[in-house]
């Protein structure tokens, strides 16, 4: 006689250390551990660029936007995951009106994401959360590679992903929602290491 698999919860994240993120993908518990510095960099380099522009009334922009740095989301639009956390999110005012409560989820799925890959989160991000941002109704998501120096853009038509663009290295690009500025990719990026000087006989 076989037991019943017993799922996730909640419960579960909230026993994890503090460093550690937890998520539950298609039904089961996905723990990350704290990003490395090519994604704390990408992520504080983007979150920079996005904020004063975008962000609330924008100081330096349209504004129109809430922005958050890993925002949980608990939507129902698919009830194996229950528990997603993005890199970084957005609402626009008409989705999300008022940010005024102590609450940490989110109940309201975001108009913008965005995931910054590395070779412990990439097929947990395209494979399992890209999808599910698509069924859920999220216009668009951005995937920043900041090893291969890429920044992959995407919107959403009928729940499925549209490739719109994409750019890498040092370039300088308008990418939708947010093209009414202009984002420097080097912005993103660590600095390369100079090459070791060759010793001269």
């Amino acid at each position: 006689m076989s037991s019943a698999l017993k799922l996730p919860s909640y419960a579960d994240i909230e026993a994890l250390p503090e460093w550690q993120r937890g998520e539950i993908l298609a039904g089961e518990l996905v723990v990350s551990p704290r990003p490395g510095k090519p994604h704390l960099r990408t992520a504080t380099g983007l979150g920079g660029h996005l904020f004063r522009p975008f962000n609330d009334d924008g100081d330096d922009g349209p504004g129109g936007w809430h922005l958050f740095d890993e925002p949980e989301l608990h939507l129902d639009a698919d009830p194996e995951f229950p528990v997603v956390v993005p890199d970084l999110a957005g609402w626009r005012h008409a989705t999300l009106p008022i940010v005024d409560d102590d609450e940490a989820a989110f109940h309201l799925r975001p108009d913008w994401v965005c995931e910054i890959l590395s070779p412990r989160t990439a097929v947990h991000d395209r494979v399992l959360k890209m999808p599910f941002y698509a069924r859920a109704g999220v216009g668009h998501a951005w995937l920043l590679d900041p090893v291969l120096r890429t920044l992959e853009v995407y919107r959403n038509v009928g729940g499925q992903w549209l490739a719109v663009a994409a750019w890498e290295g040092e370039a300088i690009v308008r990418a939708e929602p947010f093209d009414a500025i202009e984002l420097p990719l080097k912005a993103l990026w660590l600095p390369k290491r100079a090459a070791p000087a060759e010793d001269k006989a």
